[in-house]
């Protein structure tokens, strides 16, 4: 298995175990990954500082172009779009113009596929940032990262590079007064020597409060099934995650396990 890296603007579509036949959208760059995170379990691999100060991104302009293009060549085919899906190689969030680009993709969904909703995967480092809270606010999915329930699970599965808490990634999805998606992947497994597990019965209690707290319309968990960065990791079986989900349908929560 290898570090996978998108290789184009726009992607696919492909069929998307949560979202359905997907348009992806990457705003990042194609040769390297940029994160404001540094998962162990990302599929881009490991993020580089120093790709960070040389990085350049796409235009705007250039962006619109491309997946307009994209569009009229679906419909043309006839071909029905679920979504179109903001990934990529990295945080998408973290491209200078997002706000203004998730406008030019409502318009051009609105025109060429009204019936598509818009989604942005993230993890949610940029939320301090009003611009990006209210742009998200204007598309169908928000769906952003919760992966730990205690400070210390946090550090060690998404190792974020810019020292944000927890607590802090919380209070910025509180803002969103329930009206988001949070994506939960669970895995096991060692980095540097430290055992990594957040499916414990005391990570998952602590994963609920902090639920109960964002209250989201829904909760999306998931495991391993691509390459990461980290080798030592176990893929948590799919019966596991049921019973995962299962607690969280308890607290008035819909649950989809993928």
């Amino acid at each position: 298995m290898t570090t996978k890296l998108f290789e184009s603007v726009i992607f696919g579509p492909i069929q998307s175990r949560r979202l359905g036949f997907s348009l992806g959208i990457n705003l990042l760059p194609v040769n390297s990954k940029l994160c404001n995170f540094n998962c162990v379990y990302c599929e881009c691999g490991w993020t580089d500082l120093h790709s960070i100060e040389k990085v350049v991104f796409y235009k705007r302009d250039e962006i619109k172009l491309q997946l307009e293009k994209s569009l009229i060549d679906l419909k043309i085919k006839n071909v029905k779009l679920d979504s179109i899906t903001f990934a990529g190689n990295g945080e998408p969030t973290m491209h200078p113009q997002f706000y203004k680009i998730i406008d030019d993709v409502i318009d051009l969904r609105n025109y060429y596929f009204p019936e598509c909703k818009i989604s942005v995967l993230s993890n949610s480092l940029m939320l301090g940032n009003d611009k990006i809270i209210d742009a998200l606010k204007k598309i169908d999915n928000r769906i952003l990262k919760l992966d730990a329930g205690t400070e210390k699970m946090f550090q060690l599965i998404n190792q974020p590079l810019n020292k944000r808490t927890l607590n802090w990634v919380v209070s910025q999805l509180m803002k969103f007064n329930g009206d988001l998606i949070i994506q939960t992947i669970f895995l096991r497994g060692y980095h540097n020597g430290n055992y990594i597990d957040n499916t414990t019965d005391e990570e998952i209690n602590e994963w609920l409060i902090q639920l109960k707290k964002i209250k989201p319309q829904k909760v999306m968990i998931y495991s391993i099934d691509r390459a990461t960065p980290e080798k030592k990791l176990q893929e948590i079986e799919l019966n596991e995650l049921y019973k995962i989900a299962n607690r969280v349908n308890l607290i008035g929560i819909e649950t989809l396990v993928s």
